[in-house]
């Protein structure tokens, strides 16, 4: 890192290393994640491929430097080597929403700092990053650049910018118990424009925000954003149309910016092409009523390595997935198999991972089962929670 901006000297000790991987594999180019080198230094002359950290799309404030990068050295590959880093925290959501491509986190952007969680809106980054939005578009604009790799797929313990004091990371499209954040469906929409899907942003739980008013008196808005591959679509809140909009150039979500909350059914329609492509709908549910849960496998190899995933889901009567539900829940296990980790992908949350107490948050935890070496026959799964009709899932150990 500290040899990017040290000239001639750093460029000598690109090439020094370059040359040794050459050595040992002369079938590979060789490549540098460059946050600050720039196109008209001497540092990437010494490497066979560029790959930008952030400075391909550009920083709040500075230009792109995809293109300079292709004008220098037009045989080189670029591409994005670490991009993004947006931060948010599954089903957390922050008012007021951001306009544009987004803004750097703070306590009046984005951030929530009683609870250390970051908007979901995925409109907010620190200062050296940015948001999907504008990197896609980077991408778009410069077709040259050969694609991203994003920072990151996962949460992942530790860097928990911007709360120093939080357990793990928010810079992932899944978090760290493996559930998709919001984010997941933007990089969806993008990355495979063949499949007809449309997701709708913020769940719609938000009881303190009917009939409220701004510091002017005028009633406050609840932004409602749409990912979607297609190129079209149309916003209903209890039936009535709130617009049909089309995405216009170099933009990857739709947005109502204006909506006023009332409780029940939001449903997207998303068309491409003129055709319905997809259907999205969330809606206000009642209050948590039962626990449901849903192993990823429901048999599992009897040889002490093999896992099934188990997800809990706090519902309402109606089988609902309740948005804002915290409710702690205690995990049991019968049968040739053990409880090896409980998580419920808060960066907050500081209880051991052999816990098996958990707090769900926002409506979900986690279990991981593991069978017993040798022992095949069937595991049962309980959870509780005071107040819930509780669970139970059957796994075979075979």
């Amino acid at each position: 890192m500290g040899e990017q901006g040290q000239g001639a000297a750093g460029a000598a000790v690109a090439k020094e290393l370059s040359d040794i991987m050459h050595e040992e594999d002369p079938t590979r180019p060789t490549t540098a994640a460059m946050n600050s080198a720039r196109a008209d230094s001497p540092f990437p002359v010494a490497i066979d491929s560029a790959g930008l950290n952030y400075q391909g799309a550009g920083r709040q404030g500075t230009p792109p430097q995809y293109p300079a990068f292709h004008q220098n050295f037009p045989d080189k590959f670029v591409f994005g080597s670490e991009t993004a880093s947006t931060i948010s925290s599954r089903g957390e959501y922050v008012f007021p929403v951001a306009v544009g491509t987004g803004a750097v986190a703070s306590q009046k952007s984005g951030e929530n700092a009683s609870t250390k969680q970051m908007s979901s809106y995925d409109l907010y980054f620190p200062q050296w990053a940015t948001s999907p939005d504008k990197e896609f578009e980077a991408q778009e604009r410069y077709p040259f650049v050969g694609g991203e790799f994003v920072w990151t797929g996962w949460d992942y313990l530790g860097e928990p910018t911007p709360f120093d004091s939080s357990r793990s990371s928010y810079f992932g499209i899944i978090d760290l118990a493996g559930f998709k954040k919001d984010r997941f469906y933007i990089y969806q929409a993008w990355w495979r424009p063949d499949l007809p899907m449309a997701h709708i942003l913020p769940h719609w739980n938000w009881p303190e925000r009917l009939n409220l008013k701004d510091s002017e008196g005028k009633a406050s808005v609840t932004p409602v954003h749409v990912y979607t591959s297609g190129d079209e679509a149309e916003l209903f809140l209890n039936g009535k149309s709130l617009g049909r909009k089309k995405k216009a150039e170099f933009q990857y979500r739709i947005r109502w910016d204006d909506v006023l909350y009332q409780p029940g059914e939001l449903r997207v329609v998303a068309y491409k092409n003129g055709k319905k492509w997809a259907v999205d709908t969330v809606k206000t549910t009642g209050d948590p009523g039962k626990i449901l849960l849903k192993p990823d496998r429901s048999a599992i190899a009897a040889d002490g390595h093999d896992l099934s995933f188990v997800t809990l889901v706090v519902a309402d009567t109606e089988g609902l997935t309740v948005p804002r539900s915290k409710n702690l829940v205690h995990f049991e296990i019968s049968g040739p198999g053990e409880i090896v980790a409980t998580d419920n992908g808060d960066p907050t949350d500081m209880a051991p991972f052999s816990s098996k107490e958990r707090k769900a948050f926002n409506g979900m935890a986690l279990a991981i089962v593991k069978a017993t070496r040798g022992k095949p026959g069937k595991i049962i799964v309980k959870a509780k929670s005071d107040g819930l009709a509780e669970a139970t899932a059957t796994i075979v150990a075979k």
